[in-house]
């Protein structure tokens, strides 16, 4: 009987279930948009309930086009946007509230609070993370503090709250009928409530946001399998048996097993890891250490991650609040339409900038304009930016891992940009590679998933599916790349404390 992983990719713009065969090639995929609910300034929410809805109407879509049923799918792996969070009551399993989207700022004032007492860095050593609004623990007292009672229902058990993958695989396995109430590593890593060392929730830090240790999930491995998934479903019977969260499982997806290896997912952000081995290595650049992924019993692997929060978010603000483009792909032949940025340079910090500069007073700024500056200089510099922020991580990225960056493997919609790609490799003085298959974050899920349930045998099997579709390497000579980097952090030096 032909048999499938299937993946369940939950992001913040969308979400999609894309069904691999044993290759790692796709064999069927849906997609679903949901709704970007902003009810004020810096405020970022999403109907967890519509998310819902959305994975169930994506997977029968993917299974009917694939000519599928359950009977066929080993297993089924979640992957997810990290840091937003989910409060909701465990006995009708409805939401009290909207989910807190990572890219939300309303928890500002918040964490200055605590930086107060001990500064940004004041968790960093036990969580690998600065104090920002970035991360769930702000987001999920604030729901505690702000929706009416719900302290009171904690302490009475009724409640239950998560980042998006816990929500979706309680929901899948069974919801108020005994659902699983589970977080995996990865996602528990970006809560700023686990220990790097225990890879459990933290006394001390659940005392210092106010977060009740028996709202949350409990943690588990990144591949086992932790339920089965049950109907309404048409998954049902199917194990569930991986979770990552989103940038872990490109990381996993791209098979950068190895200490070193890294990769760069450009999605509504950009973000870049770089596998650093089986210990945790403190960040003294502004990149965020972090878990990498942890499969079965064995020791878990540890990463350094550079967060830019906005990457493909800047070419929708360029098409839906400019109009200089109709759609998303467009932006290429417009930036294409001029030699080079005509001396612009585009900062995108519509919420702050995070690695390396965690900078929350951050706001986007556009400088160099003359009167020769045009749309397609304004759709360069947009997509320079992405490339500039990318090779500043890289940079901070090899001052605290020692690894120099040999090559950078690619993934996301926007890798499908040549002129972004080749730009990318310039202005990093290193390789860039694409696979053919561009939905890493989806098949590192699935690979989880699939090594849990013995699908896959080992990791050495999933690195023989890689299979390069495009290679770019430097073109830019070293005096041009210094130049134009110089250029491109006095612009940022004009963004930042803007707020």
């Amino acid at each position: 009987m032909t048999s499938y992983v299937g993946a369940i990719d939950q992001g913040t713009t969308s979400t999609r279930f894309i069904l691999f065969n044993r290759s790692g090639r796709i064999v069927a995929v849906a997609q679903r948009e949901h709704a970007q609910i902003c009810p004020r300034p810096g405020w970022v929410e999403h109907d967890p309930m519509e998310i819902w809805r959305n994975v169930q109407a994506v997977v029968a879509t993917a299974l009917e086009r694939a000519g599928a049923k359950a009977k066929n799918v080993d297993a089924v792996g979640i992957t997810n946007q990290r840091e937003t969070v989910v409060l909701w009551d465990a006995t009708t399993g409805e939401p009290l509230a909207n989910a807190i989207v990572w890219q939300d700022t309303r928890v500002d004032e918040d964490v200055a609070r605590l930086a107060a007492d001990g500064g940004v860095d004041r968790f960093r050593a036990k969580t690998g993370l600065p104090l920002a609004s970035y991360f769930s623990a702000p987001k999920l007292r604030w729901l505690l503090d702000h929706v009416p009672g719900a302290r009171e229902r904690v302490e009475a058990g009724q409640l239950r709250a998560g980042t998006i993958d816990a929500w979706l695989a309680w929901n899948l396995t069974g919801g108020p009928e005994g659902g699983r109430h589970v977080t995996d590593v990865t996602n528990a890593s970006r809560t700023q409530l686990m220990s790097l060392e225990s890879l459990d929730w933290d006394d001390e830090l659940l005392e210092a946001f106010g977060i009740p240790r028996a709202l949350l999930p409990r943690i588990v491995s990144s591949s086992e399998v932790v339920g089965t998934i049950v109907k309404p479903s048409v998954l049902d019977g199917v194990p569930l048996a991986g979770i990552l969260g989103d940038q872990q499982a490109a990381l996993v997806g791209h098979a950068c097993f190895e200490p070193g290896s890294a990769k760069n997912t450009y999605g509504t952000g950009c973000f870049l890891l770089m596998n650093t081995g089986d210990r945790p290595k403190p960040s003294t650049a502004g990149l965020i250490t972090t878990v990498a992924y942890r499969f079965g019993d064995e020791a878990p692997a540890y990463a350094l991650e550079g967060s830019i929060a906005d990457a493909g978010s800047v070419v929708q603000w360029l098409r839906d609040n400019l109009g200089l483009i109709e759609r998303s792909a467009d932006v290429e032949d417009l930036a294409a339409s001029v030699d080079d940025n005509g001396g612009v340079y585009f900062v995108p910090a519509f919420s702050g900038l995070y690695a390396p500069y965690w900078n929350a007073g951050a706001r986007g700024t556009i400088v160099g304009l003359t009167r020769y500056a045009n749309a397609g200089h304004i759709a360069r510099a947009a997509l320079e930016a992405a490339a500039f922020q990318t090779a500043e991580v890289a940079e901070a990225m090899a001052k605290d891992s020692g690894f120099g960056l040999a090559e950078l493997r690619v993934d996301g919609g926007m890798t499908a940009n040549d002129l972004l790609m080749q730009f990318q490799a310039d202005v990093l003085g290193a390789p860039v590679s694409r696979t053919e298959v561009l939905e890493m974050t989806a098949l590192g899920a699935a690979y989880a998933a699939g090594i849990a349930t013995g699908y896959w045998p080992d990791l050495a099997s999933l690195a023989g599916h890689r299979r390069i579709d495009k290679r770019w390497t430097p073109k830019l000579s070293e005096e041009e790349r210094r130049r134009r980097f110089a250029e491109w952090r006095k612009a940022v030096g004009r963004a930042l404390d803007w707020v």
